[in-house]
């Protein structure tokens, strides 16, 4: 996502935060404090990737291509039986998701990294 507000960007900002709870707090701090402030570095680390993504374009097609435009959208259209006739098509879309959403949450987890 390009930034319309110069610098910092958002993602520039969450990654400074995400840098000082890694370092700073948990190097200050032990015990259950320091887990927080990990579990919070990597839930900002995610934010960030999420700010930067500018993947998601053929997971978005794959949507669009179904008549649906995100992932509750997905869930409802199933539930209903809406696509019981593009199971093919649902099973594509639905890797395409899972695979960007890994790509975000895990980076690396499919490819041995």
């Amino acid at each position: 996502m390009k930034a319309l507000t110069g610098r910092p960007t958002a993602a520039e900002l969450v990654a400074a935060v995400a840098d000082f709870l890694d370092n700073d707090v948990r190097a200050a701090c032990g015990g259950q404090v320091g887990f927080h402030a990990r579990v919070a570095a990597n839930v900002l680390r995610i934010v960030e990737r999420e700010l930067l993504d500018e993947t998601a374009g053929p997971v978005l097609e794959s949507l669009a291509g179904l008549g649906v435009g995100d992932e509750a959208a997905l869930a409802q259209a199933i539930r209903a039986g809406r696509l019981d006739d593009r199971a093919d098509e649902v099973v594509a879309c639905l890797r395409l998701l899972v695979g960007h959403r890994l790509a975000i949450d895990h980076p690396g987890y499919g490819d041995g990294g």
